[in-house]
Formats: structure tokens, C-alpha cells, sequence
């Protein structure tokens, strides 16, 4: 008891110290995630078109291509982005290497939502649409996609949870976030367990609200999928 009555003072005490430097990484962990999640979503509706596509010379790029990047740790994809390209050449700060790192790796994992989505619409939807006089773009834009997102948005929300949660790799490339400064607060202070329980809870302020969301949608959708029924 007295070990976690000194931890809870220490952690406290040193609230005010700690919590500004932190904070300041935490603002760019959510810039990471953020880019992160604009390529992802963007890439990922390309690679699942191209994956559906009767076109070979897209569909088999865009299938190895996912298969690559989801049998490869993300780590190990981000120390090609920002080690192996700096050997070739083409050198990128630590937070641009974050950003492209993750988003390249979401958007194997994205497509695959999308993939279902759009499968999840009955083809008799796409029929209809090009009895009616649509184009193939206009039926995929004003039919297929806004049902198919209110399908995925649950997995969505599920995939923005883990790609905060992954934004701490990008302490491995020097970019400057919440996990960059924690390591270098440690170091300097010693005090590990208030630190990264400290972190743990600025991760848990946005993906609590990410999950409780993620359930709600996911709740509307079973009940849109019952009374479709």
C-alpha cells in the first residue's frame, strides 16, 4: 500500500511538471494519426476498386500490394520509409515518414473495408440504378458508396482506435510525439510508471469516446440490417 500511496503522490506532484510537454506530443500524435487516416481512407477506396476491377493489370498490383503490407510488421515498413529511402536519396523527417508510413500501411487494411462494404450492397441496387439511365460513376457515387459507408462506419471507428494506439511508433523515427517525449521525460527523470500511465490515459481520453461511438454505430447498423429484413 505504501508503494502506491508514494506513486500517486509522485504522479500528482509531478502532474503540472510533466503534463504540458506531453500534451504538446500528444497534439502531434494526433496530427500523425490524422494524416495517417486521410491517406488510408483516400488509398484504401483506390486499392479496393482496383481489387474489384475485371482489369488484371489492377486488380493483381492492388491484391499484392495488401497482401505485402498486411504480412509485413508496420514497424519494419516504417524503417524502409525512413532509413532505406534516406540511403537512396530521398531523406524525409521523422513526422513526414509517420504520416506516409502509417497511411500506406492503413490503407491495405481500409481497403479490405471498403471491399466488403461495397460487396455488402445487393447487385439488384447497381441494376436498377443503370435501368434508371446513371452511368457506372454516377451509380457507384449516389448509390453504392453512401449505403456501403453506413456499413463500414463501425469498422472505421474500430480502425481510427488502432491507428492512435499504432501512432506510437513513430517514436522509433524520431518523430517528436506523445511516446518521443515520455521516453526522453524517463530518461531524465526516472519516474517510467507516472509517465507512461500518464500517456496512457491521454490515449485513453480519445479512444474511450472512438469505442463508445464505434458500439453505437455498430448497435444501428444491426438494426438497420433487421429492419431491411
Amino acid at each position: 500500500m505504501g508503494s502506491m500511496s508514494g506513486f500517486w503522490t509522485i504522479f500528482w506532484a509531478k502532474l503540472s511538471e510533466f503534463l504540458p510537454n506531453l500534451l504538446v506530443g500528444f497534439e502531434v500524435t494526433l496530427i500523425v494519426a490524422a494524416g495517417s487516416f486521410v491517406i488510408a481512407m483516400s488509398l484504401g477506396l483506390l486499392l479496393a476498386i482496383a481489387r474489384q476491377s475485371q482489369n488484371r493489370w489492377a486488380s493483381v498490383p492492388a491484391g499484392i500490394y495488401i497482401e505485402f503490407i498486411r504480412g509485413t510488421p508496420a514497424l519494419t515498413q516504417l524503417f524502409i520509409i525512413y532509413f532505406g529511402l534516406a540511403q537512396l536519396g530521398f531523406s524525409l523527417p521523422g513526422l513526414v515518414a509517420a504520416i506516409a508510413g502509417l497511411g500506406l500501411n492503413g490503407a491495405a487494411y481500409v481497403a479490405e473495408i471498403f471491399r466488403a462494404g461495397l460487396q455488402a450492397v445487393p447487385d439488384g441496387q447497381r441494376q436498377a440504378a443503370i435501368s434508371l439511365g446513371l452511368t457506372p460513376y454516377q451509380t457507384f457515387r449516389h448509390i453504392r458508396i453512401p449505403q456501403a459507408v453506413k456499413l463500414m462506419m463501425p469498422a472505421f471507428c474500430n480502425y481510427a482506435i488502432q491507428l492512435l494506439k499504432d501512432t506510437s511508433l513513430a517514436s522509433v523515427v524520431a518523430a517528436p510525439e506523445v511516446m518521443f517525449r515520455a521516453r526522453a521525460l524517463v530518461m531524465e527523470t526516472y519516474l517510467s510508471m507516472q509517465i507512461y500511465v500518464l500517456v496512457g490515459l491521454m490515449y485513453l481520453s480519445i479512444s474511450i469516446p472512438l469505442s463508445i461511438l464505434a458500439g453505437r454505430l455498430q448497435r444501428r447498423t444491426v438494426k438497420m440490417a433487421g429492419a431491411a429484413a
